[in-house]
């Protein structure tokens, strides 16, 4: 049985992981065999990991109860007001003629990607239907029905959409780009073993590479590229393929065996601090990093952990450990790193909430994938198979990623309310 001892006290930490390569290499290559059989193609995001270990959680150390709750008063009259976000986003969105930032850059995984995976050789790609079935255009690379977060907020900011970063011919737009590729995470070693993804690292490598190339085609002042860059709006989630595609794989990687997960949350930020430091230095200034969400709530996990209550708690505590460092190291590159705002998404607990009050937010499911996915919905959606009839009332479009509803959830309240980006929303960022 895999298990990790912790530097600190010595104790063994169990996750339930032993046996699981074989049967995560056949939900890997089942599909692919099958498709060679079939003369289709078909193309899906990681398989996450499995188990048959125990939740042994219990009320009194649920990380989120408390929370919740607290949540739950904010979030009641907030609903009244808010039934859907489509129409809250309508009314914010600023004139297209004034953009509220002059560009949007995208930094993150396949929550965030919107179609960089297409041209890289890896089985994450989410480049056919039906994803994309609600997207004006089609499949694009998004693993979701429709729009991520980052099309929310670039609508909202009188933006176009920020286009891949691998798929621009010539010259880019400076209206932004998107560098974030699925499967991929803070650490190099992390999702290769699906094939080729662009981690944080390298993504800032390609950033800082147009911006040297292309800006001073545009600019001829040092002093107006700050400008430029010091206005536009960074988004970023990164760190949960870390734990998915790493940490809980032993039988892949041995960063369970070398970390608790004190000890591995520290890691991850103490790379984030640099990254950071890396866009800081670059001309970033206005800088929205999001939490890791409810990871042992999507149906990948629920569906191949035996556990009590809805989610898997113990792994849900990986996330909040990691969120909790988080929330740290962006106060103190606040304060540390001249004229820089590090806004913090704290998108884990409202996405909990969402999935233990469904109702609370116009859903209705919140268990099951709307997309019929391969191994029993604990996967990627099976291609050119038709999705359920009403994504806007599930919160899982496939085994992993959410529907543009829930995503609409997250980015209003990062744009106009008090509870997820702090300690400033983009309505009051983009305007210092």
């Amino acid at each position: 049985m895999a298990s990790a001892t912790t530097s600190e006290n010595n104790q063994t930490l169990d996750f339930g992981l032993e046996g699981i390569h074989v049967e995560r290499a056949l939900s890997i290559w089942a599909p692919i065999l099958l498709g060679m059989m079939t003369n289709s193609r078909p193309r899906f995001k990681h398989v996450e990991f499995e188990d048959n270990g125990e939740d042994e959680d219990n009320e009194n150390n649920n990380p989120h109860r408390e929370a919740v709750m607290e949540l739950d008063h904010e979030m009641e009259s907030i609903i009244r007001r808010m039934r859907t976000s489509a129409t809250i986003l309508q009314l914010l969105q600023v004139n297209s003629d004034s953009p509220a930032a002059p560009a949007l850059y995208v930094f993150g995984d396949s929550l965030f990607d919107s179609g960089n995976n297409n041209l890289l050789p890896t089985l994450a790609k989410a480049d056919f239907r039906p994803y994309g079935v609600n997207f004006d255009g089609g499949a694009t690379g998004r693993f979701t029905d429709g729009k991520i977060i980052p099309d929310l907020i670039a609508e909202f900011l009188g933006l176009p959409f920020s286009p891949p970063y691998l798929s621009i011919r010539g010259s880019p737009k400076l209206t932004g780009l998107n560098f974030a590729s699925a499967s991929c995470g803070i650490l190099p070693e992390t999702g290769n073993y699906l094939g080729k993804c662009l981690n944080f690292a390298e993504q800032i490598d390609l950033f800082n590479h147009t911006i040297e190339l292309e800006l001073p085609k545009h600019y001829k002042t040092s002093s107006e590229v700050a400008n430029y860059l010091s206005k536009s709006v960074f988004l970023v989630t990164i760190g949960s393929n870390d734990y998915i595609n790493n940490y809980l794989e032993p039988q892949l990687y041995d960063t369970n065996q070398r970390y608790d997960p004190q000890s591995f949350a520290r890691l991850l930020v103490d790379k984030l601090f640099l990254q950071f430091q890396r866009l800081y230095k670059i001309g970033a200034r206005k800088i929205i990093m999001f939490e890791i969400g409810a990871i042992g709530c999507i149906p990948s996990v629920t569906r191949q952990f035996k556990h009590s209550g809805q989610c898997v708690e113990k792994i849900n505590q990986l996330a909040v450990t990691f969120n909790n460092q988080l929330a740290t190291l962006l106060k103190n590159l606040t304060l540390t790193l001249q004229d820089s705002e590090f806004i913090l998404g704290q998108a884990h607990m409202l996405g909990y909430d969402a999935v233990i009050n469904p109702s609370n937010y116009g859903l209705k499911d919140s268990s099951n994938p709307c997309c019929i996915t391969w191994a029993n919905g604990t996967s990627a959606c099976i291609p050119g198979l038709v999705a359920c009839q009403d994504p806007d009332k599930h919160y899982f479009w496939d085994g992993y990623h959410l529907t543009e509803s829930a995503y609409k959830l997250i980015a209003t309240r990062c744009i106009n309310g008090t509870s997820v980006c702090v300690p400033k929303n983009i309505k009051d960022l983009v305007q210092i």
